[in-house]
């Protein structure tokens, strides 16, 4: 099948070797555990960190007789999931028993889907600093996951745990449409937050519930692909970058030196910061791919497709364009809260009825910056939307100043308490009769000669004097007030 490129050779991107400029090309095979509780084929549980093989039916060990039963639940994940990725959802779809041996898979091969997977051809839009970026999915399809081998267990043998056999994965094979390091992070984080939003796969990469086969090949700049190399089961983004900068690297150091590149699986040792070989590349005649004889074909209606896609729900893209049109915030500020649902919704929550472009000011810098110092997430905040409200409209209303604001912060965040009782508790309201904060001004100012004269001549150092004021009054004084009352007694327009 001959593939046609959707985009142009980018300077920017190529990378420079020994002997002139090469341009990397990067496809990735996405492995992604739907979010279900029962498999893909039995109704063994999904739970996560039970005891090795507590979780397995007599479908998912493969004993003699038993036969695979669909769970529809898993099928709507991966019509969801396409929706999701505005993809082709094909009404009529066939498992294919893939062939192969390995210990910790019983069957002696996987179902899964070849030649007519559940969802064809979608796009993920990626927003990268300098540019829009396009990225073709080519297929998502319904696969079950192999168990696990355990070599560390024991000096002289390995263990299988077959808790895992029979899971629900759907696999989604981009085109080779990314062209760096940062590309392919961006596309994994972009996709990782759709399937997020959506409830289709929990995304913890660290649980192995997602994880990405990278290929990476090597180009002169206007060829045709290279030879590609598999970079097998990454379980992180960040891991992600550094396999695809060494990998593409060592292509190009065996091409320079006048060698060619054998088309194989690797690894990447995150420890090593390196790939190595695995084994050669396998090809899809190699599995003898056809159809289960014991699956009838999936299929389904457009009125059943129509059905699901009703509740969907508001996606990162969607959501962060109605960020920016209706509360006027900046693309990237949008772009901050709408890598997670929950964080979008407890910013909606903050700046119902107020200012939004406060509100996203104190829920990025104030609350995530705490949050993230003190490695919490939106679900365990000591601070709740409610509570950064009534902060912001103490703010809003002049009760207290943004000096005061950040000590009532940080009062809530370790004790507790309605932002308003806090305030008037403990005496934190802003001072804005005049005369109090005019006797303050005459004060700074008769005590500091020299740096009145200064000021007239330099208006910039006006902001020392607010200082001193806002020192002296414990940070009470209204801040415009203050600013106001200097002005007009040094003599500054």
């Amino acid at each position: 099948m001959t593939i046609v490129e959707a985009r142009k050779p980018d300077p920017k991107k190529f990378i420079k070797g020994a002997t002139g400029d090469w341009e990397v090309v990067i496809g990735m095979e996405v492995h992604a555990q739907v979010t279900s509780q029962a498999k893909l084929f039995s109704g063994a549980s999904t739970e996560f960190g039970n005891d090795p093989n507590a979780n397995v039916s007599l479908v998912d060990a493969a004993m003699p007789g038993m036969l695979p039963v669909i769970n529809e639940e898993c099928v709507a994940q991966a019509i969801r999931t396409g929706l999701g990725l505005k993809a082709q959802i094909n009404l009529k779809s066939v498992f294919d028993r893939k062939n192969y041996f390995y210990p910790d898979l019983p069957q002696g091969y996987q179902i899964s889907q070849f030649k007519q997977p559940i969802v064809g051809e979608g796009v993920i839009i990626l927003d990268m600093p300098d540019e829009r970026v396009e990225v073709g999915v080519e297929r998502l399809h319904l696969e079950q996951d192999a168990g696990k081998s355990l070599h560390d267990q024991h000096p002289t043998m390995s263990f299988v745990d077959l808790n895992r056999s029979g899971v629900a994965l759907m696999e989604i094979v981009s085109k080779p449409d990314l062209r760096s390091a940062d590309e392919a992070k961006a596309y994994l984080t972009k996709l990782r937050i759709i399937l997020r939003y959506l409830g289709t796969c929990d995304g913890n990469m660290d649980q192995g519930s997602m994880r990405a086969d990278v290929n990476v090949s090597v180009r002169r700049p206007g060829e045709g692909f290279g030879t590609r190399c598999e970079i097998k089961n990454v379980n992180s983004i960040r891991f992600v970058g550094q396999a695809i900068e060494y990998e593409a690297r060592r292509q190009i150091a065996i091409l320079e030196d006048g060698g060619s590149i054998d088309q194989e699986t690797r690894l990447y040792d995150a420890v090593k910061g390196e790939t190595r070989s695995m084994r050669s590349k396998e090809e899809a005649h190699d599995y003898r791919y056809f159809p289960d004889p014991d699956l009838l074909p999936l299929e389904f209606t457009q009125a059943y497709v129509d059905e699901l896609a009703l509740h969907l729900p508001e996606l990162p893209d969607d959501k962060k364009a109605r960020f920016v049109a209706d509360y006027g915030l900046t693309p990237y500020d949008a772009d901050v809260l709408v890598a997670e649902k929950v964080s979008a919704d407890f910013f909606e929550s903050v700046a119902k009825g107020r200012d939004a472009k406060m509100a996203a000011n104190w829920v990025i810098n104030e609350l995530f910056g705490r949050l993230n110092k003190e490695g919490l997430t939106i679900e365990t905040s000591p601070v709740n939307a409610g509570q950064l409200g009534g902060i912001i409209d103490l703010i809003k209303e002049g009760t207290i100043s943004g000096k005061i604001a950040k000590d009532l912060f940080e009062i809530i965040w370790t004790e507790g308490g309605e932002p308003a009782a806090v305030v008037e508790a403990r005496g934190m309201k802003q001072v804005t009769d005049l005369g109090a904060i005019e006797a303050v001004v005459d004060q700074i100012i008769a005590a500091n000669p020299d740096k009145v004269a200064q000021a007239k001549e330099k208006p910039t150092l006006l902001g020392w004097f607010v200082g001193q004021v806002m020192k002296e009054s414990k940070g009470k004084a209204n801040p415009q007030a203050v600013n106001d009352l200097l002005k007009a007694k040094i003599g500054i327009e």
